[in-house]
C-alpha cells in the first residue's frame, strides 16, 4: 500500500485579524490542486465504513474516484443522488464525528481522515459556478405532499419526493425560505446565496414554496388535507429558545441567540437603519458552548464588541461544538470562561434620575465556578456549583445559548398529535406521527440537532410517504 499524507489538507481560510471584522466567509474552499491532493488520500474501501456514518447515505468512496479523475461532473451526480444540499453539508456538517469518524484512514491506520467534507464542498462549488443546465424536472405521477417549514428536513424530504414525481408545496413562516440555515447560521459560516441556490435546485426540479404561512395560525394541517393534500411531513424546527430562569433575564440587553442571530442574519440588524436593532458594541456574554454560542460570540464581535466571552459550565474537553468553530473563535480573541456558570443578571438603575437611559439595561453578571464530578447519563462529567465561589463579569449585553425547543403552535392546532415532555413530536422509524399521513422529522422531533441529521430524517419520511401513496 503506497503511503498517505499523514494529515488532511489545510482549509485556506481569512486571516483572524481581518476577518473578526468581516462578514464574509472564513474558509475559503479548496483549491483543485489542493482537492486532488486531498481526493489521493481516500483508500476507496470496498466496504465504505465513512458511508455507514453518513445520515444520508453518500456513496463517499464513488465521488471521491471521481474527483480523483478529475470528473468533477460526475462527482456531483453521485452526492446529488442521496443529498439535496451538498454545498451546505459541506460547510455545517460535522464530518469529524459522522463520515470521518469512520474513515479507514483514522480507524486502522491512526492518521487524519480524509477531509470528505472539505471535498464534498469543493465539488458543490464547483458544480455551482459551473453548470448552466437545470435539472431536468420529473414527470408528474399525480400526487400532492405538503412540507411544513424549509429547513434542512424539509428541504430534503421536498427535494426526494419531487424527484419520484410528486407535487410538492412547501409552506415556510418567514420570508424567505432556509429555516436555520438562513437564521441560524452566520454569513460567515455559511452565505444565504449558498442556501438560496440549493433552495433554486428545488424550485427548478417543481417544489412549490409558499413563504410568510404559518401552520397553525395561517392554516392548519388539517385543512392542508382539506386543500387536496394526501400526505403532511412536519420540519418545523425547534425555535423556541430555552432560558435559565435567573433572576435578570427580562433586562434590557438579553437575548436569546435565537433572537440574536435572527434579526443579525436574516433582519439586518447590522444596518444603521435597521427596523430591527441589536444592541452592539461594549462586553458581550454569551452563556453556553455548542455551535449556537460560536455563532452568537462570533458575531458579536463582528458587530463591534470590544469584547466577548463565552461562559460555560463545564471544561473545554466537554465543550459540545465543532472544534473547528472552537478554533475559529479562539483565533478571533473570543475569551473563553469555562467552569462557571450564572446564577444573576444585574441591571442599571440611577435612582437619582429615573428618567436616566441606561436604567433597566444589563449592567453585570454574577457567575458561580464550578468543579465536574461524576458523568452523566450522556457521559459527560457533571458540574457542580463551589460554593463561596461567586464573581462578577462586568457587560453590556448577555446571550443565552443553552438550546431550543420546538414551538408547540403545530401541537395545540392538531388533534391528536402525539409529542413527548420535551415537545418533540413522536413519530415511528419510518418517520410516521400518531396522526394518519401525517410524517415528521429534524428538530421538531429530537430539538435541536445537526443539519444532516435533520436531512436523514427528511429522507426517510419521503421514502415513507412515497411507499404509502405509490399504489393509491
Amino acid at each position: 500500500m503506497a503511503a498517505r499524507e499523514p494529515k488532511k489538507h489545510q482549509m485556506p481560510t481569512q486571516e483572524p485579524s481581518v476577518r473578526a471584522h468581516n462578514f464574509n466567509e472564513v474558509a475559503l474552499g479548496y483549491t483543485a490542486m489542493i482537492a486532488d491532493a486531498e481526493a489521493q488520500r481516500c483508500l476507496g474501501c470496498k466496504n465504505k465504513p465513512c458511508v455507514q456514518g453518513c445520515p444520508v447515505n453518500i456513496d463517499i468512496p464513488e465521488f471521491i474516484a471521481h474527483v480523483k479523475n478529475k470528473d468533477l461532473d460526475g462527482a456531483y451526480e453521485v452526492i446529488s443522488k442521496t443529498s439535496s444540499l451538498p454545498a451546505v453539508c459541506g460547510r455545517v456538517c460535522p464530518q469529524e464525528t459522522q463520515c470521518e469518524h469512520e474513515c479507514t484512514l483514522a480507524t486502522k491506520l491512526k492518521l487524519e481522515p480524509v477531509g470528505i467534507g472539505r471535498l464534498e464542498r469543493f465539488v458543490a462549488d464547483y458544480h455551482r459556478t459551473n453548470c448552466k443546465t437545470a435539472p431536468e424536472k420529473p414527470q408528474a405521477n399525480g400526487h400532492k405532499v405538503a412540507v411544513i417549514g424549509s429547513g434542512p428536513s424539509g428541504l430534503t424530504c421536498a427535494g426526494d419526493l419531487a424527484k419520484l414525481g410528486y407535487s410538492v408545496t412547501i409552506f415556510e413562516a418567514l420570508h424567505t425560505a432556509g429555516g436555520v440555515l438562513v437564521y441560524g447560521i452566520p454569513e460567515f459560516r455559511l452565505p444565504k446565496s449558498i442556501v438560496a441556490a440549493e433552495v433554486d435546485e428545488l424550485k427548478a426540479l417543481g417544489v412549490e414554496i409558499m413563504t410568510d404561512v404559518v401552520i397553525g395560525r395561517t392554516l392548519t394541517i388539517d385543512e392542508l388535507f382539506e386543500q387536496g393534500f394526501e400526505a403532511v411531513f412536519i420540519g418545523s424546527g425547534a425555535g423556541l429558545p430555552n432560558f435559565m430562569g435567573i433572576p435578570g433575564e427580562s433586562l434590557c440587553g438579553v437575548y436569546s441567540a435565537n433572537e440574536f442571530l435572527t434579526r443579525s442574519n436574516l433582519m439586518k440588524a447590522y444596518l444603521e437603519n435597521s427596523r430591527t436593532p441589536v444592541m452592539k458594541g461594549g462586553k458581550v456574554a454569551v452563556v453556553g458552548g455548542g455551535n449556537v454560542a460560536m455563532d452568537a460570540a462570533r458575531t458579536a464581535l463582528r458587530l463591534g464588541a470590544e469584547k466577548v466571552y463565552i461562559v460555560y459550565r463545564r471544561s473545554m474537553e466537554e465543550l459540545p461544538a465543532r472544534k473547528e468553530e472552537v478554533e475559529h473563535a479562539e483565533e478571533e480573541g473570543i475569551e473563553f470562561r469555562l467552569l462557571c456558570n450564572p446564577i444573576e443578571i444585574l441591571g442599571y438603575y440611577n435612582p437619582d434620575d429615573k428618567r436616566d437611559p441606561k436604567n433597566g439595561f444589563v449592567k453585570s453578571m454574577r457567575c458561580i465556578r464550578m468543579e465536574l464530578g461524576e458523568p452523566d447519563e450522556k457521559g459527560r462529567r457533571r458540574p457542580a456549583e463551589i460554593p463561596g465561589s461567586e464573581f462578577t463579569i462586568d457587560v453590556d449585553t448577555v446571550i443565552i445559548a443553552i438550546g431550543t425547543s420546538p414551538n408547540p403552535l403545530i401541537k395545540d392546532t392538531t388533534e391528536g398529535l402525539e409529542v413527548n415532555k420535551r415537545g418533540g413530536i413522536i413519530v415511528t422509524e419510518d418517520g410516521l406521527t400518531s396522526r394518519s399521513n401525517v410524517y415528521a422529522g429534524g428538530d421538531a422531533v429530537t430539538g435541536a440537532a445537526t443539519v444532516i441529521s435533520a436531512m436523514g430524517a427528511g429522507k426517510t419520511a419521503a421514502w415513507s410517504i412515497h411507499e404509502a401513496l405509490k399504489n393509491t
